[in-house]
């Protein structure tokens, strides 16, 4: 019995090492194939969740600042779907200070000063360029086979790469195509992500018809949206949807949230 148990063991080790061996060749294959160029904005990305879950605002702003340098540098991603994320993301740090300034320390709060409907108005300035951003990605590149967008892509996304690494250059631009067949398929829950952040704003403006409106817009985006659904079931009285076991085990902090 003890030979079988230690004989099992023995396999499911030897499972375990082989899983982390393959998935460190893919990722290390992954890695290699990702654009150098946007790398460091990437890294920088690594860092926002901590300075986000902290509350520590002036980070989380200078973060943003500068992972929009690093894209708006680079003539291929200039108007990309990641600004339209880092703008979403710069207006639900807004809507977090608006909603809950009072209990964010002054050193950690950029805008301390600044009136709850100003950073509601800043807000949503905000989410209507990412919703721009979003929507004019979506329609440079939906319908379009891969064929049809490497060669939409190539002229431009090749600025700027070693010009004396053909093949390298070939595999980052295989792998952006990717990217943006998969931005394709995430950009609805994108855009339902940013109508819901209007809807709070509206919500927060006393505009309950156009918030109603905006909820409506984000669940008929991405029917799983289960913040719109319960921010639009509080406005019209009715019952809120619980959530799933999953969905319990990483509980939204505050009743109200802009979602990221």
């Amino acid at each position: 019995m003890k030979r079988s148990i230690g004989r099992l063991v023995g396999i499911m080790l030897i499972v375990v090492v082989m899983g982390i061996l393959i998935a460190k060749t893919y990722y290390d294959k992954q890695n290699r194939s990702v654009d150098p160029r946007v790398v460091p904005a990437r890294e920088l990305y690594e860092g926002y969740n901590a300075y986000a879950r902290t509350g520590n605002y002036h980070q989380v702003f200078a973060l943003l600042d500068s992972i929009g340098q690093i894209y708006r540098g680079i003539p291929h991603y200039s108007q990309s779907f990641e600004l339209g994320v880092l703008e979403n993301n710069r207006a639900a740090a807004l809507l977090t200070m608006a909603l809950y300034g009072d209990s964010i320390p002054r050193a950690r709060n950029p805008m301390h000063d600044v009136s709850s409907d100003s950073l509601l108005s800043l807000a949503e300035d905000h989410i209507r360029k990412a919703i721009g951003l979003y929507e004019r990605w979506n329609d440079a590149y939906a319908g379009l086979a891969r064929d049809e967008i490497r060669e939409k892509i190539r002229g431009e996304f090749m600025q700027g790469l070693d010009p004396a690494d053909p093949d390298q250059n070939a595999a980052y631009l295989e792998a952006r195509i990717d990217e943006i067949l998969e931005a394709l398929e995430e950009n609805k829950r994108r855009l339902s992500v940013c109508y819901t952040n209007l809807g709070l704003v509206c919500r927060m403006q006393g505009e309950y018809e156009s918030a109603v409106k905006h909820y409506e817009h984000a669940i008929a985006l991405w029917e799983r949206n289960l913040d719109a659904e319960n921010n639009l079931n509080k406005l019209l009285n009715r019952p809120l949807k619980k959530r799933n076991f999953i969905q319990r085990m990483f509980p939204p902090s505050k009743e109200i949230s802009p979602q990221q």
